[in-house]
């Protein structure tokens, strides 16, 4: 067989290569989709994958099936899509966990930065510094001068040792110059009934901390996102309040294996867009404490990377770490 016979064999399985991948991503999907989520049902995580299954159920006319696969600070879900089939029809929803855990354990069995095509963030909810309502502190500029006048002295809590909520106190006493000691709790509520009993001094909470601000039994001070949100209205941001360029959040957003066709990706990045925002869909999540964001893959990579280095320096500077 000639060397010209053998390119042009060469040339058509390519194209026909490249015609069958089309051909499968124009029709995408053809079957239901799996949506995995490394936490038990009832989370915030959870929450999200099912409404948004939900949503993206109804507009394909296929099923779109929730697994929990929870473990290991939501790795073993993550590998489990590192290591699926790169179709679009194994899809990770994941939250800030995704990028902490890059550094926070000392291996994983995928590499974060190469393993995952991002697709979309999907929404985001700020953390609030919470305070009991007795203490003497009204704003932030106050709390870091009172951290500052006693170093080693203060404690916050935490849903536990690597989570979202622990960092961002450790970010906090990074940006501020601080020495407020870390307490971790075995999850969010044990964490904000200790602050309640005044077992420690301050806490970043989720929504669920907001339950206690409207009884009177804790302050809120601020809020961690850049800006001010409409659910949160009322609350001046830490960034606004004595330490600019503040910016954490309670992110979720998709992910598929890296080897998944451009084509695919881009549809399912454009049906997250369009599905989560639509108005009556938007309050749906708002309800949930959710607000919605539309990016494109582009995008969200870039913000991925950007998780990944915060993250990385401020489990470095904290030395959190996890086996």
């Amino acid at each position: 067989m000639t060397k010209r016979i053998l390119t042009t064999i060469t040339l058509i399985w390519l194209a026909a290569l490249v015609f069958s991948q089309n051909a499968a991503a124009q029709e995408y999907p053809t079957r239901a989709v799996k949506i995995v989520v490394g936490y038990p049902p009832g989370g915030s995580v959870d929450a999200n994958a099912r409404l948004l299954g939900q949503l993206l159920s109804e507009r394909w006319s296929k099923p779109v099936v929730i697994e929990n696969r929870a473990g290991a600070g939501s790795t073993i879900a993550t590998a489990s899509v590192a290591q699926a089939a790169p179709d679009g029809y194994t899809i990770l929803l994941a939250s800030p966990a995704h990028t902490i855990n890059a550094t926070l354990y000392k291996k994983l069995p995928y590499d974060t930065e190469t393993a995952f095509a991002a697709v979309a963030k999907l929404s985001a909810a700020p953390l609030i510094l919470l305070i009991p309502a007795s203490a003497q502190t009204q704003s932030v500029s106050e709390l870091i001068a009172l951290a500052k006048a006693n170093p080693g002295k203060l404690n916050y809590g935490s849903s536990g040792a690597g989570t979202s909520v622990h960092l961002a106190a450790a970010l906090f006493n990074m940006m501020a110059g601080t020495s407020m000691q870390h307490i971790p709790y075995h999850g969010g509520s044990p964490a904000l009934s200790a602050l309640l009993a005044g077992d420690i001094q301050l806490m970043f909470a989720g929504v669920e901390g907001l339950v206690h601000v409207k009884t009177g039994k804790l302050r809120a001070l601020a809020i961690t996102a850049s800006q001010r949100v409409d659910m949160f209205k009322d609350l001046p941001t830490i960034a606004e309040s004595g330490l600019p360029g503040f910016d954490v959040e309670t992110w979720y957003g998709l992910y598929l294996p890296a080897a998944t066709p451009r084509t695919i990706v881009n549809q399912l990045n454009r049906a997250v867009n369009l599905v989560s925002h639509e108005p009556a869909n938007e309050q749906r999540f708002r309800k949930l404490g959710f607000e919605v964001f539309e990016t494109s893959p582009e995008q969200f990579t870039a913000f991925t990377r950007s998780e990944l280095k915060k993250w990385r320096d401020v489990i470095q500077a904290s030395g959190a770490t996890l086996d």
